[in-house]
């Protein structure tokens, strides 16, 4: 029963996240690759996600293959994409990641239920006026959700989705995370509807589960309410923003989700997926001054040059200085920078899979190592000194990213 699956859930997450033995460790102490179940559902995912949100703008369709190939061999078996995807969004080439991950699977004979495959609906933007056949901006209507879902099918050539999340909200939120008070001049979607449109794909056998994504908590508990009054099944999962230089959502969001509350009626039936674990590549330590083994990519094309303003808010901010101080733990411990941050996001308890995205084979090769970390009782302790020196030395959100 439901109760029985939680039981394992418990003890599949117990297996991760206790250290085997609290003394530091070199990087060549490792173990294999994990599966963990995503909330209450039936999912049983890789602890990595692989995301292809470079897949058709920073890569070619076989620099993606290669990269689905790596991860897989890897242990992998979870992939992230969105209508949107890549990033940047723009008309000319949304859509693009669906169609590499659908032809890899064709190449390579891939059994669809060797792969689970996650999604993303666009939230409100007026100026996103390419999606949809109307020709309006997009929101989480009714007939937009299921119009979006409808051609991500088509585009991934399957019947199904694993799993489909609301890339953002309908309605703004402030840049903290909290309840934005203007911008509500216009008619938004009630929680309810939106739900409903969940329940009707659900029905239809074209979506398995359904989650959320840059949500706040006051949002979940709003459609975990919709939920109970409609009767449709409750999201499984929150993807958001986190990394060793954004924790802000421990404060709130993840606490609304039920860990470490014996008496939640949630018992951890929401599972968070953080993405961005690098922070943009960030806390790999290749823009650092002191960097070992700088960035050798034209800074328009670098992913903190993807989004206006979002490299020099980094570089006027205490990032910086904070990236520093972890590129020393990560030596200390053996690790590179990327593997320290990658493992910090893989040894929480509140963490089903982390989803990471490379441009290059060896930038993800790296990567995946760091999923095999064994997490020590030091690394959190040495992690936890630098955290409370500086503990949210940049905080961006920014709405249509992830």
């Amino acid at each position: 029963g439901e109760s029985e699956s939680r039981k394992m859930a418990s003890r599949v997450m117990m297996a991760v996240t206790l250290p085997a033995i609290a003394v530091a460790m070199t990087a060549s102490v490792t173990r294999p690759m994990l599966m963990r179940q995503i909330g209450n559902s039936d999912l049983l995912v890789s602890e990595c996600s692989l995301g292809g949100m470079t897949w058709g703008h920073q890569n070619t369709q076989e620099q993606a293959a290669e990269q689905l190939n790596l991860a897989f061999e890897s242990g992998v078996n979870f992939l992230d994409t969105a209508e949107g995807y890549p990033v940047p969004i723009k008309p000319e080439t949304a859509g693009l990641s669906d169609l590499a991950i659908a032809k890899w699977m064709a190449t390579e004979r891939r059994p669809r239920d060797s792969v689970i495959l996650s999604s993303k609906v666009c939230g409100y933007n007026d100026r996103y006026t390419w999606f949809r056949e109307n020709g309006e901006g997009t929101q989480l209507s009714k007939a937009q959700i299921h119009e979006s879902v409808d051609k991500s099918l088509k585009r991934l050539n399957t019947d199904h989705l694993d799993l489909l999340t609301f890339h953002w909200p309908e309605r703004p939120i402030g840049l903290t995370g909290g309840e934005a008070t203007n911008g509500r001049s216009r008619e938004e979607t009630p929680f309810a509807t939106q739900v409903e449109a969940i329940g009707e794909l659900i029905a239809a056998g074209k979506i398995r589960h359904w989650g959320l994504s840059n949500e706040n908590a006051h949002g979940v508990g709003a459609f975990l309410q919709a939920c109970n009054e409609t009767g449709v099944a409750t999201p499984v999962c929150v993807q958001s923003a986190y990394s060793l230089l954004q924790r802000g959502d421990e404060r709130e969001l993840i606490a609304s989700l039920g860990f470490g509350d014996e008496d939640s009626h949630l018992s951890s039936a929401i599972s968070y997926l953080p993405y961005s674990p690098l922070c943009g590549g960030v806390l790999s330590g290749k823009y650092a001054a002191s960097a070992q083994k700088p960035s050798t990519t034209p800074k328009r094309s670098r992913r903190l040059g993807l989004v206006k303003g979002y490299e020099n808010s980094f570089l006027t901010s205490k990032a910086p200085a904070a990236v520093q101080s972890y590129v020393a733990v990560a030596r200390k411990h053996g690790l590179t920078p990327a593997q320290l941050a990658i493992a910090l996001c893989n040894s929480r308890q509140f963490v089903a899979s982390t989803v990471i995205g490379a441009t290059s084979l060896e930038q993800l090769a790296e990567n995946l190592e760091g999923f095999r970390v064994e997490w020590t009782a030091e690394m959190e302790a040495d992690v936890l000194s630098v955290y409370n020196r500086i503990p949210d030395p940049w905080r961006v959100q920014v709405a249509g990213m992830g």
